[in-house]
């Protein structure tokens, strides 16, 4: 057995231990999916707000942080009317992503032998899960607490670290996903005007871009 023969041994046993310990069927166009996906969604939130401002519903105080409608019944009913609507987008922005991440992942762990719901796969969900549940508890209490401004910076940041923390047990791309939702989500805070903006760059832009990056680098040369 020469060198190389000596390398190429290796290479296959390394990539045995990953697939023992790493979730490394996950398809880059779930990434793509979901971010067009929020990108969809962030327009029609976007629409949404200017037809309540053309409606004179003076939901421009909405993102700030001094608003108070105490006596003002028609200006709480479309607050709450127009974060109900938020929620109920964000949610079917949700589904759609797990719906794309769930088809794309596998078709390509059936190109790869490695099962979609092996033990790699579940440390990766529940570490994805545990800091998403939080972050999803916290946004609420903003909600409750009349904080919405600050709800787009938060579902960011607590979505980069479940990122960051599932990515021990997947791709590589998504520690580096994860840790641009976090710095964004941080800037967000501080132009929390603009939440809307940053939501849709995080979670539409980023995707795109990293989905994109993972697709070329692992998928593209196995479907050739």
């Amino acid at each position: 057995m020469n060198k190389q023969d000596h390398l190429d041994e290796l290479a296959r046993i390394r990539g045995l231990m990953d697939r023992s310990t790493r979730f490394l069927s996950l398809s880059g166009l779930s990434g793509v999916i979901a971010g067009v996906a929020a990108l969809v969604g962030a327009f029609a939130a976007r629409e949404h707000h200017r037809a309540l401002l053309w409606s004179g519903s003076h939901m421009s105080d909405l993102y700030q942080n001094s608003f108070r409608f105490e006596g003002d019944r028609s200006f709480e009913q479309h607050w709450w009317d127009h974060v109900t609507f938020l929620m109920a987008d964000g949610a079917i922005v949700l589904v759609v992503a797990l719906l794309g991440a769930l088809w794309f992942t596998w078709r390509r762990s059936k190109r790869t032998g490695q099962g979609l719901w092996d033990a790699s796969a579940r440390r990766m969900v529940v570490n994805l899960l545990l800091p998403l549940i939080a972050g999803g508890l916290f946004s609420l209490a903003l909600i409750l607490n009349e904080a919405v401004q600050l709800v787009p910076s938060a579902t960011l940041v607590f979505y980069g670290v479940a990122l960051l923390n599932a990515s021990k047990y997947t791709l590589d791309e998504i520690r580096w996903l994860g840790l641009s939702e976090m710095a964004l989500g941080v800037v967000a805070a501080f132009w929390a005007d603009a939440g809307l903006l940053f939501w849709a760059l995080g979670f539409g832009v980023l995707h795109i871009f990293y989905g994109g990056l993972m697709y070329l680098r692992h998928e593209r040369g196995a479907e050739a």
